[in-house]
């Protein structure tokens, strides 16, 4: 089993962020945090596809694999949020969050991650995304929603976990953890390549 395959490795998680550190606890994967400072910049001309999997390929580029025993696993993950063709990042603020909502209310938009695995050996890279529906979001539900749980650090200025997600969210077409920001499945099959 997968389990057992890992635990000869040290496996690092190159991300800041806590879902995603829940959601490869959750996998019952053992892992440390390495996290890194990279500015990320991307072609505007690239799809959503190419931009997240650049990103993530991105986050583990100041890494010298060379210094690290072969028995290393480095994963990072990048996630965009597209709604009518324009991608919508981490919101700069109140106001800036109640726009991004604003444009989700009554919308379908697409959440991108891109998923690095990466040894000393060998780097695999893919992506996946999912659509995200949401029913009409009345002003007043947008601002308890921004109060309460402040979602300046999420692309797309929520979290699908979270009490927007519960009342607001009509359909989830696709992984519900990609949403949160790490394709679990697809890091399942990614690791699974990397042990053979």
């Amino acid at each position: 089993m997968l389990l057992t395959d890992l635990q000869q490795y040290q496996i690092y998680l190159a991300s800041k962020s806590p879902r995603r550190r829940e959601l490869l606890a959750g996998m019952g994967v053992n892992f440390e945090i390495l996290t890194t400072d990279v500015e990320e910049t991307y072609n505007p001309a690239w799809t959503p596809e190419d931009i997240v999997m650049h990103l993530s390929r991105l986050k583990l580029s100041p890494i010298d694999m060379a210094e690290y025993d072969s028995k290393t696993i480095f994963i990072a993950c990048d996630t965009i949020v597209v709604v009518d063709g324009k991608i919508i990042g981490k919101p700069k603020d109140a106001d800036d969050a109640a726009r991004m909502l604003h444009l989700l209310s009554g919308n379908t938009h697409t959440v991108y991650s891109g998923l690095t695995v990466a040894t000393p050996q060998k780097t695999l890279t893919d992506y996946r995304a999912t659509d995200v529906v949401f029913e009409r979001l009345p002003d007043d539900m947008i601002q308890y929603y921004i109060n309460t749980y402040k979602p300046f650090d999420k692309a797309g200025s929520y979290g699908v976990q979270e009490w927007i997600g519960y009342v607001g969210i009509r359909e989830v077409r696709g992984s519900y953890y990609n949403v949160m920001g790490l394709p679990t499945r697809l890091l399942w099959t990614m690791l699974e390549a990397v042990c053979k």
